[in-house]
């Protein structure tokens, strides 16, 4: 009888020391990771980005090794390094004789249509695994929107909820209320001082003397010696307990609030974490749960429910979006729009302070939150005409958590409207108005937030009302947003060609704003 000999692959991304797997050790199971130039290089990333993902992996792999586990790891440096998934594995199958390979389902599509050109190569079994990670599987949003245009969030959030008995009295949310977030858009007052972020100060230096020596282009900058995201399994735990103590109490008030001042907040920074499975988002909403049980009424329900939104609402929602439209969605552009992304995106070196401010925070963190993401750096992309295209690539590099099947949806979809309505009711546009009410950017900004036209007018005033104007025959039927249409139609005719004219200057000057 042929002796079992299998070969596991673990993606970068899949670092669940929770899972099935790695229960018990199995002497005829070897584990194989790699770091590859396919992966750092169809983006330009963060040197933070690339760094963690090399750091946490390395970490994870130590941690299989003492656990007594065969593992085979494969650095970007290394002089046998294929720099591809199938290339490697076929390599490794062939020198090692192995009669049995296995991998667990990849959340990009991308790396999912590599492996299973993979398998149809193999003249050896093999067998496919879930992550053990999510709420949801990949096509459960898709079997429950079948048949509608439009995906409400919502919907989805409340079959989540009762699905896994999260917040509810039996088939009621325990509130009576599902959602809190109209409690959830105040701006940071004047002089307050947010709680000081929970940091870590891994040294990394070794990894980015490595990538020094291999040419592989990243944007951002990056402390070497304290490097502050968390890159295993306990830290990412405690970064989880110091949300809940330390930022959970006010994370819902202020969850859409944005200072010049402040770059972390009340956020919780986990999505590193989470979206590397690290930790799972079970525990962190049974985390949240306890400590606002623990603590009473120190804790408002508003604060609570915000977060448990965000995890398994608005993360299981985009994947699901993402699993129930791809391929065909990386392609969507609704309103054509086709300019180049503006060259400041890559420096911060803006005239705008919302902008100067999101980026260089982006850049120097390899971090932004949601609303910095959709409101400040998406509104103007999208009030600009970007291609998404370009959107997507920038989105997809710069952040840390950026991974297809989350940043895909967010940003075509939410923010970017490229997909013609199918995640966001309405395109998420706005103009100084909104900035300067959730924001004290606009307080020191070289343009003036009050000036629709004119010198040192703030561009996106002009530009929220040229987009408006450009895309009338396929918004002004929307009823959500009824009112800018009528307001531009009051408008005097010689006031809608000034605020034209302007947007127009700006656009055809737009790498010098």
């Amino acid at each position: 009888m042929k002796t079992r000999k299998v070969l596991r692959l673990i993606l970068g991304d899949q670092l669940n020391r929770q899972h099935s797997w790695y229960k018990m050790v199995d002497e005829t199971v070897t584990y194989v990771m790699m770091e590859l130039r396919t992966e750092t290089d169809y983006a330009t990333h963060h040197i933070q980005k690339v760094t963690g993902f090399f750091a946490a992996m390395r970490a994870f792999a130590r941690e299989l090794k003492d656990q007594k586990h065969n593992v085979i790891y494969i650095t970007i440096t290394e002089s046998n390094n294929q720099q591809d998934f199938e290339q490697n594995i076929l390599h490794l199958i062939n020198v090692n004789k192995y009669n049995h390979f296995e991998y667990q389902l990849p959340d990009e599509y991308r790396v999912d249509q590599l492996l299973n050109g993979l398998i149809s190569k193999l003249d050896i079994t093999y067998t496919v695994y879930d992550t053990e990670h999510f709420f949801s599987t990949r096509d459960e949003l898709g079997k429950f929107f079948e048949g509608k245009k439009t995906f409400v969030m919502e919907s989805f959030y409340r079959y989540m909820r009762k699905k896994h008995n999260l917040l509810m009295d039996g088939h009621d949310p325990i509130t009576g209320q599902w959602n809190y977030d109209s409690d959830n858009r105040k701006k940071l007052p004047a002089h307050h001082k947010a709680t000081p972020p929970c940091l870590f100060q891994n040294d990394v230096t070794s990894i980015v003397e490595e990538l020094k020596t291999t040419n592989i282009k990243t944007i951002g900058t990056i402390e070497a010696v304290r490097f502050l995201w968390p890159i295993d399994r306990l830290q990412s735990l405690t970064l989880l307990q110091f949300f809940v103590s330390e930022c959970l109490p006010l994370f819902g008030t202020y969850q859409d609030a944005m200072s010049a001042a402040e770059w972390s907040l009340y956020h919780s920074r986990l999505s590193f974490s989470l979206n590397t499975k690290m930790i799972s988002p079970a525990e962190v909403i049974a985390a949240a749960i306890n400590e606002w049980e623990k603590r009473g009424t120190d804790i408002q329900y508003n604060q609570l429910e915000g977060f448990v939104r965000q995890i398994i609402g608005w993360r299981e929602y985009m994947r699901g979006i993402y699993w129930s439209k791809m391929p065909g969605y990386s392609a969507l552009n609704y309103f054509g729009h086709s300019a180049p992304l503006p060259e400041w995106y890559w420096t911060g070196d803006t005239k705008m302070n919302c902008l100067k401010h999101s980026i260089k925070q982006s850049l120097t963190y390899a971090y932004a939150h949601h609303i910095q993401r959709l409101m400040i750096t998406g509104n103007f992309a999208l009030l600009a005409g970007i291609n998404p295209d370009e959107v997507d690539g920038w989105y997809l590099g710069i952040y840390i958590d950026a991974l297809d099947w989350v940043e895909l949806p967010n940003t075509r979809g939410m923010s970017q409207y490229a997909d013609g309505g199918i995640v966001g009711t309405k395109p998420y546009v706005s103009s100084a108005a909104y900035i300067d009410k959730m924001s004290n950017y606009c307080n020191s900004c070289y343009y003036n937030k009050s000036k629709k036209t004119g010198d040192k007018a703030c561009p996106f005033n002009s530009l929220y009302w040229n987009f408006y104007s450009r895309h009338e025959d396929k918004l002004a039927k929307n009823p959500r947003i009824s009112m800018a249409y009528s307001t531009w139609r009051k408008m005097k005719e010689s006031q809608r060609t000034e605020l034209l004219v302007q947007a127009d200057h700006y656009l055809k000057n737009i790498n010098s704003l």
